[in-house]
């Protein structure tokens, strides 16, 4: 019997690997989201009694710390966005079937690594949350150079939005991993959040993708609010809000023209469009 390798990019799934991603699709979302819900408002009751807290608790007050109110409004669209993800894997259309079980793979992984994450976080396990998202980020920048062609209402929650979110978070949880609080920190961080930048600049030069300034943009906005609510006279929240000004400029410049009618493809610019008439509804909002 060959070797079945669930990360293969095909064109068509069987019915029995269509089940088994439904099943373990709705299992995983339920199963991470239920646990971040829970443990932002309850710390673990368990023997990590030193280091456990919510989740919240444990933005210390770093040149990364995010916003709790912003980070939890893009998480909470971000789920409702993924819902929209998961009916389409019940729909009556058989394109939007096979399009969305293509990345179900990786989006179950994302939600193990995720859970995984949260469950190490809130017992102050930081280190191993770091490596958590180390190779979920991996598993998302997989995800997006083999899966980049996809339609918006699956690129966003599955892709884009997640990727940005585990970008983020690793100089938000290796902050704290390091307990980066004193000047020499803090200049080292008004560099390192340019990376944040540059990581959307790419996404928006080379594919065109929106979806991915806005995210970063959000979450820039988050970073912004929250370092000026730790310290008002400082680089690092002007930094932030000078980059979410741009991503969201840019993103806006890209998005725009598709409104009215222009078409942009999540590809690079060097990549002929498909001419697959059958795959041009996918494509296509």
């Amino acid at each position: 019997m060959p070797f079945y390798n669930p990360f293969v990019r095909r064109e068509s799934h069987s019915t029995g690997s269509i089940i088994t991603y439904k099943v373990l699709t709705i299992l995983t979302w339920l199963v991470v989201t239920v646990a971040t819900i829970y443990y932002t408002f309850n710390a673990p009751q368990d023997d990590f009694k030193k280091g456990r807290g919510t989740i919240w608790g444990h933005n210390k007050p770093t040149p990364f710390a995010l916003n709790p109110a912003l980070t939890s409004i893009y998480w909470i669209v971000l789920w409702i966005l993924q819902i929209g993800y998961v009916w389409h894997l019940f729909s009556s259309n058989a394109g939007y079937v096979q399009a969305a079980a293509s990345v179900g793979s990786h989006f179950i992984l994302n939600n193990l690594f995720q859970f995984a994450f949260v469950m190490l976080f809130v017992r102050g396990r930081f280190i191993l949350a770091e490596v958590i998202l180390v190779l979920n980020f991996l598993n998302l920048t997989c995800l997006y150079y083999f899966h980049n062609t996809h339609p918006r209402f699956i690129h966003t929650p599955v892709v884009s939005w997640p990727l940005a979110w585990t970008f983020v978070a690793l100089f938000w949880d290796g902050a704290i991993a390091a307990h980066a609080k004193g000047s020499a920190a803090r200049i080292l961080a008004n560099v390192a959040i340019w990376a944040i930048f540059v990581y959307g600049m790419s996404f928006l030069t080379t594919y065109r993708d929106y979806t991915m300034g806005f995210a970063l943009s959000v979450l820039s906005a988050s970073l912004g609010v929250q370092q000026f609510l730790i310290k008002a006279i400082a680089l690092q929240w002007i930094f932030a809000f000078v980059i979410m000004g741009v991503l969201f400029v840019a993103s806006l410049a890209i998005a725009v023209p598709g409104i009215f009618g222009q078409q942009v493809r999540f590809r690079s610019q060097e990549e002929p469009a498909p001419t697959d008439q059958e795959r041009a509804p996918l494509l296509d909002d």
